[in-house]
């Protein structure tokens, strides 16, 4: 029994040590069994190489490709097949790798449907769809003799390390993938502007590159960080105005596609944010969306909501990361930029060198051969009965004639000589053998020479690449500077704000109590109280701000133009102050306490002015004891606006019965001087960019543009100018303009002057015929031109407009210039105008301020 229960205890130890040691097993199994996937994700499958720019499938869809090449079409399913042969992976990551470099427009010349990046429509079946490698693949991308090969996967075929890759192929073509624990994403650049770099970092010169995408758009590179981490990039749609009621979108963001954009747009039109009639998609080989707004609805403000709340802008944080001696490395795009490039030339190199010793090589056999034949040594071997016998009689034979020879020669330059035919000695021309030799030296010494100037060399074999390739791989993506769109000011107003002022309580959800504005979910509100006490809250349906509400608006950041006038008593017969203050930041949903503090203060006059207006009011006091000046008036004018927080002035320290407004605050604002920035293409009142003019409420701008059209608008600084804009002035209603353009009807040049008679309306004042274009526009009131004709026979012509042609009608065709061909018109300086004389009024200056404004229509809104 006791012998029972000692083999019961060895084998339960043996049972806990058992399990003691697979616990630990598979704790370290686990461990590198991590590792060894992390490892994998991040080097075969996510990230690609700075030396090739290939992730591994698409290193392997290439050599498969080169593998098929004989010039013509492959079906995708077949090429997917074979790429099977080097990666262990299913078909359909390797159709879809294949796919999306198809889509680049680069390496692979497609055949079939092979799906829209701008639509988002996937590609054909890998059966239906045909490709082939391109006439630059071919050209930059393979080389057997300076590629390094490796076993594939299962050891059956060799595959490259990494394919020879002489161009910045990872920036022009851009990577994204998502390993364990990083991820990388690098943007597209620019063919032409990639190859320009790298000729300057050759050169030794400065460079900067910078995104360019397929799908065009606008582009904000301003914070791209060379990218690495950090970064970010904006891109915004293409949005143009086709008329008064219709938005069109002709390049889309990268990242996105029209039918992504269209849903985005849709939700925001069902939010509330943005107001639109319906939406077209015409998109085929070019993208066309048109939106069609409600009446009274502004374009502008539209577009400015469109990025504000849809995928017409969109944000990308672009994060290099690459695979450099097997491990991943964060670098800047310049950088990769250099290495590449230097990488490039060391392939070069490495061809050169090549090239050189198989030339030396055909230039030493093909000397042997001559003094082979030409001496007649193949004789020697005649008498010979051993193979060691014939190898020495040629040796023998040869030696006399060797001496100009670069190398000894050796056994395996014997052998050869030994296979020369019969036909070939019988047929040997000693003269094309000189020749052939010579022409050998002439390439030995090119080959050198380019070595010896390797710099050189790769910069006209980058110059060759951009003849031959860079056509039609023009920037597509325009780079501009954007201007912050604070989303309130352009959000559509959804909703209806109320209030109950004696309950204390605002929100859009009491529509019995009293309407305040129409206002949009993102909305602050600003409320007053009788108390002293002031507080903005967010915009909700149903709203406790406290009871016996004064004022309440829509609460605009930052507006130091509204100014608020108040009257107030400090404490309970205290005395009464005055101040006027504006409110430009504030914490949400704290009360602040406007009146000096003392318990018992009350608001006896507010008034909220959107333009600072400053009324006259009467003070009636109460006629108690001997006071004697009982009424008096007092004009806020006079009053410094301070800030919120100031106690203000005395007014009297007596018991005011009642405050009366006398007269209405005026407005006495100097006109506002408004710029113009080509950079962002936008007003503003910030002084950056050219002086436009200074504006009252009844001045507007003339704009003409390159089709031919003029119109003149009110100032808004929401307001966007086509990039086919050629004149942006302060329009003077009696100044004339003056034009010269050519009739595609009638086939000949006309001139004409006219006055703009509807400034509300848009109108085209040269021909509406395809041909028709306009030559030049004058803005002066007596502009002069010189007419340069094509043929030299023709003297140039000098045009005084004033003399030229009467003001006629903007519809009148003109009086006719010539029907002769026109080489150029140039602008002369104008003659001299005398302007009237305008007797000047006094106005008070005003200060930079925003410009929406509370309850009161502004000019620039």
């Amino acid at each position: 029994m006791e012998q029972e229960n000692d083999n019961l205890q060895e084998d339960t130890n043996n049972q806990d040590n058992t399990a003691q040691e697979t616990i630990t097993k598979v704790t370290g199994m686990y461990k590198e069994w991590f590792l060894d996937y992390a490892s994998y994700v991040i080097l075969e499958r996510a990230v690609p190489g700075i030396d090739d720019g290939f992730k591994p499938v698409q290193r392997r869809i290439m050599q498969s490709m080169k593998d098929l090449d004989d010039g013509r079409y492959n079906k995708v399913a077949n090429l997917v097949g074979h790429t099977m042969q080097y990666h262990p992976h299913g078909d359909a990551s390797i159709a879809d790798a294949m796919v999306q470099m198809g889509q680049k427009e680069l390496l692979i010349d497609m055949q079939g449907n092979w799906g829209n990046i701008l639509t988002g429509d996937r590609a054909a079946a890998s059966r239906y769809i045909e490709a082939r490698l391109s006439k630059f693949a071919l050209t930059v991308v393979f080389n057997p003799k300076t590629t390094k090969w490796q076993a594939s996967y299962d050891g059956r075929r060799n595959e490259p390390v990494d394919l020879p890759v002489k161009f910045p192929l990872l920036l022009t073509q851009g990577a994204e993938g998502i390993a364990v624990g990083l991820s990388t994403k690098i943007l597209p650049h620019n063919f032409n502007e990639l190859i320009d770099a790298s000729i300057k970092i050759l050169k030794g010169k400065s460079f900067h590159i910078v995104p360019d995408f397929l799908t065009g758009g606008i582009a904000d590179v301003t914070n791209y960080n060379e990218g690495i981490r950090g970064g970010k990039v904006r891109v915004r749609a293409k949005i143009a105005q086709q008329d008064k009621t219709t938005l069109v979108i002709n390049e889309i963001p990268f990242s996105t596609t029209t039918s992504s954009l269209i849903d985005s747009i849709l939700k925001a039109n069902e939010k509330g944010k943005i107001k639109i009639k319906k939406i077209e998609d015409n998109t085929a080989r070019d993208v066309e969306i048109l939106i069609h707004l409600h009446s009274g609805i502004s374009p502008d403000k539209t577009i400015d909501a469109l990025f504000a709340f849809t995928n017409c802008e969109v944000s990308i944080s672009p994060l290099c990361c690459i695979i450099q001696d097997n491990k991943p490395v964060f670098i800047g795009i310049s950088e990769v930029l250099k290495y590449s490039t230097g990488h490039t030339v060391d392939l070069l190199k490495a061809e050169l060198e090549i090239q050189l010793n198989e030339l030396e090589e055909q230039w030493h056999f093909s000397s042997l051969e001559r003094i082979f034949i030409e001496n007649r040594i193949y004789r020697d071997i005649e008498e010979e009965e051993t193979w060691k016998g014939v190898i020495a009689a040629i040796d023998l034979g040869l030696q006399p004639h060797i001496k100009h020879l670069k190398r000894a020669i050796t056994e395996e330059d014997i052998i050869r000589l030994t296979e020369i035919k019969i036909k070939k000695i019988s047929k040997f021309d000693i003269d094309k053998a000189k020749l052939f030799i010579a022409g050998l030296e002439d390439k030995i010494v090119i080959v050198k020479d380019h070595l010896e100037n390797i710099i050189a060399y790769a910069i006209a074999y980058f110059k060759d690449l951009k003849t031959k390739y860079g056509k039609g791989r023009e920037r597509k993506t325009e780079i501009r500077i954007f201007e912050d769109i604070v989303a309130t000011k352009v959000v559509m107003r959804n909703a209806k704000l109320y209030v109950n002022r004696e309950e204390g309580f605002i929100g859009t959800s009491l529509r019995k109590d009293e309407f305040v504005a129409d206002c949009a979910d993102i909305d602050d509100v600003i409320v007053f109280r009788n108390d002293g006490k002031m507080i903005v809250t967010k915009v909700d349906s149903k709203t406790f701000v406290g009871k016996n509400i004064i004022h309440v608006a829509v609460f605009k950041k930052k507006d130091k133009r509204t100014v608020y006038n108040m009257v107030y008593t400090d404490g309970k017969g205290g005395t009464t102050y005055m101040k006027r203050f504006s409110v430009t930041a504030i914490t949400r949903d704290k009360a602040y306490d406007l009146t000096a503090g003392t318990k018992g203060s009350k608001l006896l006059y507010f008034t909220a002015n959107p333009n600072g207006e400053a009324e006259i009011i009467t003070i009636n006091l109460r006629a108690v004891g001997s006071i004697k000046k009982l009424k008096w008036d007092i004009d806020f004018a006079n009053l410094a606006v301070k800030g919120r927080a100031s106690r203000g002035n005395t007014v009297t320290k007596f018991t005011v019965r009642k405050i009366e407004l006398k007269e209405k605050g005026v407005s006495t604002l100097k006109p506002r001087k408004i710029w113009f920035d080509e950079t962002v293409q936008r007003l503003n009142v910030d002084h950056r960019g050219d002086l436009l003019g200074e504006f009252t409420s009844e001045d507007r701008l003339l704009i003409v543009n390159q089709k031919g059209v003029v119109k003149t608008i009110i100032p808004n600084l929401n307001a966007h100018f086509d990039n086919d804009m050629i004149i942006l002035e302060k329009w003077q209603p009696n100044k004339p303009i003056s034009a010269i353009y050519f009739d595609g009807e009638r086939s000949r040049y006309y001139v004409k002057r006219f006055m703009i008679e509807q400034p509300d309306k848009e109108e085209k004042f040269i021909s509406d015929h395809p041909g028709s274009k306009l030559q030049i526009v004058a803005v002066d009131y007596r502009p002069m031109a010189e007419v340069i004709y094509s043929k030299r026979s023709l003297e140039n012509q000098i045009i005084n407009f004033e003399e030229f042609i009467t003001i006629k009608g903007i519809k009148s065709l003109g009086n006719q210039l010539t029907t002769e061909k026109i080489k150029q018109i140039n602008l002369l300086e104008s003659l001299v105008y005398v302007a009237p004389e305008i007797n000047e009024v006094d106005l008070v200056d005003e200060e930079i301020i925003d410009n929406d404004n509370l309850g009161q229509t502004s000019m620039f809104e």
